[in-house]
Order: structure tokens, then sequence, then C-alpha cells
């Protein structure tokens, strides 16, 4: 870094060359405007005492019209970076100073020719132009060489708009890491063509062959545009060992200012999951909210916190964030408020565990929309720890549930998992007995109780996703419990807007399912992540199969056979229909619970898994999209 006395001493070094050549220019200009006046004529020129003007006009007329360049801001604009503006300022500049070169002549009464403002101004702009030229390059050239030796050589995948955007801010911005050496495009026509002296080498066919013909080190996505099966395809072929992959941000979060090129991200893992992101509009739950007294519970966790987030764009008239967890509860809140300061918001700390204090919050603030998202996740944790997981799941869904519906809460959302179906683990046991306890509560107060069952989020803390990338930076091993293994996943903002979505169809007693897609193999998800990141799999990153952990499934699944399945005005929610269970039979199982609390953990695990056996026939049932199956 310069010292500013330095940096200060530089800028007036600049400043003053500028002005030296400027000068020079000024009065090359006059003399070349006579020149081309008398049509080359020296003698002439001599005769009219053109000659003798020049000598006069020499001093006062440069420094006229330095002055005019400096009121056009000649020498405080950064030339390295100037654009359309400072060409019109430059070209008003030549004009005003040959005109008042032209008045100064005539005042101190020496000749000149009528036509001289009109020669000298086009003359002394084609120059200015030029020497400005002259000097963007070579401060170009000077940088370039600088840092060239630490630039990454980079591949710019699209020829167009956002590809010229990345080049260029490579080129003009001095934190850039990247130098562009090759484009590539589909379009025929393009290839041969250079945007700022890179040139189009070919399509996507081409990537592999130019990375080894230029030396790539980096491959930067800049196609927003292309749709999902387009884009899958050319991130595939960018998937070469020791070449790292990152994408644009998209033209409209940098047209909106939410993220700028410097931004440039890595690619992520939902960029190769094969569909687009889902996209849905929270208009048709926002008269269920607006105005209203919204209660989060887990309100700081991933789901929780994305639920707050989307609330608070839908105008509620209070949004209470209840969490045992200060520091993500903490975090959520500022965020809220400096994104929503007209948001009447309150962050309370507490458990779902606590009646009392669950009581006390209902019965002072009286929510009328409760999302429940409070709960104990981790599959592995919870097989050690049994006990935890009915305490804050199952004793934390009923105390929080019963107290919406004794405290006149309009509709409660219950956030369920894929792992309440066919559950082989304690936490998806206790998902599935949250379930069946709030079902049982639908019908018997005011309140509509529902809930919402989907499968793994992408970024979600403690998620595979994390787990892999924080692997892959320390050079792994990167560690798989299965070859054989496959979840269901969808972005943390889609998940929440279709559980909103699904609180806008709730009638009571439904347990909506969405719909993920596809299932991906988390083998693949692995191999795709380590060649995103610049390696081989199993040669630069190794990957270790650990076995399946206690309670894990190979496969899981969002639909009980004996549910059935309705479709709904979405159709990406579907409704699944069970056997409804009374307010007697969920306090029996209850009381069962109750007796093991502290029992040893075998026998808290056998007595949940007895709890939530279902009928004989309750089979994994696939999502069918152009059927409905009615029960």
């Amino acid at each position: 870094m310069l010292d500013n006395g330095r940096l200060y001493r530089r800028q007036w070094i600049r400043t003053a060359f500028l002005i030296a050549v400027d000068a020079l220019l000024i009065n090359l200009s006059a003399f070349a405007a006579i020149i081309l006046r008398v049509e080359f004529n020296s003698e002439l020129a001599a005769t009219l005492g053109f000659y003798h003007t020049m000598k006069v006009c020499l001093i006062p007329g440069t420094l006229v019209s330095l002055m005019v360049f400096s009121a056009f801001r000649m020498y405080s604009s950064r030339w390295e970076y100037a654009g359309e503006k400072e060409v019109f300022y430059m070209g008003f500049a030549a004009v005003c100073a040959s005109a008042l070169y032209y008045t100064l002549a005539l005042v101190m009464r020496c000749s000149l020719p009528r036509s001289f403002p009109f020669i000298c101004a086009m003359l002394m702009f084609v120059c200015l132009a030029i020497s400005r030229y002259i000097y963007r390059r070579a401060s170009h050239e000077m940088k370039g060489h600088r840092q060239n030796a630490v630039r990454k050589r980079t591949m710019v995948i699209g020829a167009g708009t956002a590809g010229a955007m990345a080049i260029r801010e490579f080129d003009d911005n001095p934190a850039s890491h990247n130098m562009a050496v090759c484009l590539i495009d589909d379009d025929v026509n393009k290839k041969g063509t250079r945007i700022r002296g890179v040139k189009v080498v070919g399509g996507r066919d081409n990537i592999e062959e130019a990375v080894k013909k230029y030396g790539v080190e980096e491959i930067i996505f800049c196609i927003p545009s292309a749709p999902v099966s387009v884009r899958n395809e050319i991130l595939e072929k960018c998937s070469i060992p020791g070449v790292a992959l990152k994408t644009l941000p998209t033209l409209s979060q940098l047209v909106n200012g939410e993220v700028t090129l410097q931004q440039v991200k890595n690619v992520s893992i939902d960029d190769l999951l094969g569909r687009t992101q889902v996209c849905t509009d929270n208009g048709e739950i926002r008269g269920k909210v607006k105005g209203k007294t919204v209660l989060v519970t887990g309100g700081g966790g991933s789901i929780g916190s994305e639920l707050c987030r989307q609330i608070a764009a839908l105008e509620p008239g209070m949004l209470i964030i209840f969490d045992i967890y200060e520091n993500n509860a903490y975090d959520i809140q500022m965020e809220l408020k400096r994104k929503h300061p007209e948001l009447n918001l309150l962050v309370l700390i507490g458990s779902v565990r606590d009646e009392k204090r669950v009581r006390y919050v209902f019965d002072r603030y009286r929510p009328e929309v409760v999302c429940h998202a409070a709960a104990h996740k981790h599959v592995p944790l919870m097989e050690d720890s049994p006990a935890e997981a009915i305490k804050n799941n199952v004793f934390g869904t009923y105390i929080t549930a019963k107290a919406a519906g004794d405290f006149g809460t309009a509709l409660f959302i219950l956030i369920s998992s894929d792992k309440a179906v066919n559950p082989t683990n304690v936490m998806g046991a206790s998902k599935r007995l949250c379930e069946m306890v709030i079902q049982s509560m639908n019908g018997h107060n005011g309140t509509n109780y529902i809930a919402v069952r989907f499968g793994n989020v992408l970024g979600s803390n403690g998620s595979v996703i994390p787990l892999f990338k924080k692997q892959i930076a320390e050079g792994g091993p990167v560690t798989v419990t299965d070859k054989r293994v496959t979840r269901f996943f969808m972005t943390i903002p889609e998940a929440v807007s279709l559980i909103l979505q699904a609180g806008a169809y709730a009638k009571g007693g439904e347990v909506f399912v969405l719909d993920m897609g596809s299932p991906v193999r988390i083998d693949d998800m692995a191999r795709k992540m380590i060649r995103l990141s610049g390696f081989e799999p199993d040669v630069d990153i190794k990957i270790v199969y650990t076995g399946l952990r206690p309670g894990e499934k190979l496969f899981e699944e969002l639909l009980l056979k004996s549910e059935g399945l309705q479709k709904t005005d979405n159709h990406l929610i579907y409704i699944g229909h069970q056997v409804m269970y009374t307010p007697e039979e969920i306090e029996e199982k209850l009381e069962k619970l109750r007796g093991v609390l502290y029992a040893e953990v075998q026998e808290v695990r056998e007595c949940v898994l007895s709890l939530i056996e279902e009928p004989a026939d309750s089979m994994y049932t696939e999502i069918d999209h152009d059927k409905t199956v009615n029960v």
C-alpha cells in the first residue's frame, strides 16, 4: 500500500504530465488549423500575419485553453476507466477552448481565419482523444504486467452481455484476480470475433481443447439466462480436473444491486440437480398473515429463519421469533431490522419444552398464525439421545399445539420431514408422532392444524452439502455412507415458500407433501462437487464409504401407501390423508412415552418405534404427477 504522501505525489506528477501534453497539443492544433486553412502555403500564412498571431497568443491562449480543460474535468477524470461521458466532455472542452482562443486573438487585434475555431476544435478533439487513448493503454499495459503474473488464466462461457461485462470487470478492476484468455459461445456467427481483445474460440464442444491450449486455470459461466438443461450440459463439460468453475450472478441481481460482478461465486451443487428452482407466489397466504400476529418457533434455525424472512415480506402485524438458541435468534433479528425497519418484530428466548413459558407467550401475544419449526433433527445424534428427541419434538409440539388451541390461534403449521414415513430412526419416529398429535387436535377447537412434509434442504445447518464443502477444502477425504444412498433435495427458500403456500390451502388435519423432484444419489453429488472444485474424485480427493449410520435408510420416502394422494392447485403440493387418531389415543401414547423418558436408550428407542407402527400395507408410494389417488 502506498502512503498518502506518495499517492499525492503520484497524482500530482500524473496531472502535470497531462497538462504539459495538452499545452503542446493546443498549440499544435492551432498551428495545424492555420496550415490547413492556407492549404499548406507558408508564405501566405506569414503574409496574412497568422504566424505573428501564434506568437502573441502562445502563452495566453494556452493558459485559457488549459483552464477550460480543467473546468471540464479533464484532469480529475480517471482515463483508465473513461466512458461516453468523458468523451462528451472532451469534445465540448475542445469546442470551447478553440472559440476562446479565437476570441482572445480578436481582442488582441490579431488576425486569424474565420474558419479557425471549427478546424481547430476538430483537430484538438482528435489530438486529445489520441493522447487519452495512449495514456489509457499504457496504464493498462503497466498494470497488466504487474498483475498478470498472479492473475488466473480464465475462460469465459458466454459471449453475450454478461460475458462482456465480466471481461471489462477483469480488465478495469485492480482487485480482479482473473485474466480472460478465451471465450466460448455456441453461436457459430460469433466464432472468431473478439470482445475487448478476447477471442471466441468455439462452442461447448471445444471447452476441453481450449482449456489445454490456453492453459486455463478457471472457468466462469456467464449465461445467467440459459435454460436449466443447457446450463447443466455446459457445466458438466466444464468439470475438468485442476480447473475451478464459478458462475456469474444473474443479470437481475446485478441490475437490482443485490450483488456486483466482483461477487463471482463458486458453482453450487443445486446448479446440477437437474431442475429449475421452484418459484411460488406467496400472495395466497398474504391474506392469512397481513396485519396478524405470527409466531415462529425455532425461528433462528435454517428453516425457521427463512420462514421469518418470507413472512416479514407479507406485512404481518407482529412477527414473534421464539428460539432457545440466542445467537441464531440475534442474527435473524439484526437481519430483519436492517431489511424491514418497519416490521413490528419481537424476539423471545425460550424452549418449547417449557410449558409455562410457552403458555405465557400465547396468553400475552395471542398469535393468530403459528409456524412450528423448533425441533431436534440430526438422525445419528437422536439415536444416542432418543429421550431428548421425544422431549423436544413430541412434547414440545404437544405443548405448543395445545396452547395454540387454548388461546385462539387460527392456523398451526407443523414443519415435518420425509423421515416420518416408515421411520427406522428415533428422529423420524418423533416427527411421525408430531403429525399424529396435531391431527388428533384438529376439529376440537377453532384452530386449523396442518403438517408440511418435505425432504432435505440444501445448505441447512448440519446437512451434507456444507460437510462436503468443508471436506473438499481440507483436501479430503469426502465421506459418503453408502454408494446407493439417495435423498430428496430442495433449496431452503423453495421449501419455505411451499410451506406458506400449503398454509393457504389449509382446511385442517392435512399432511401436505411437497414434490421434491427426483431423488439424488449422494455419491454422484459428492463426485460432482469434487469436480466443480477443480479436482478429480478418487485421484486428488478420495471418497470414503463409511456405512449407514444408526437409524439411516438407503432412501427416504414422502408418502405412505395408506395415506393416498390428492392434488392441490399447486402441482408441487399434494395432500396425504391418514387414519386420524383421537385425543384419547394420543394421550395414551404420550403416557407411555412419559414412562420411558429416563429409561435406557434401547428401551426408549423400542418404545418410540412401537408407537408409530403403520398398517401392513403402508408402503412407499411415489408421487404420480398425472394421477390423483382418492381415499
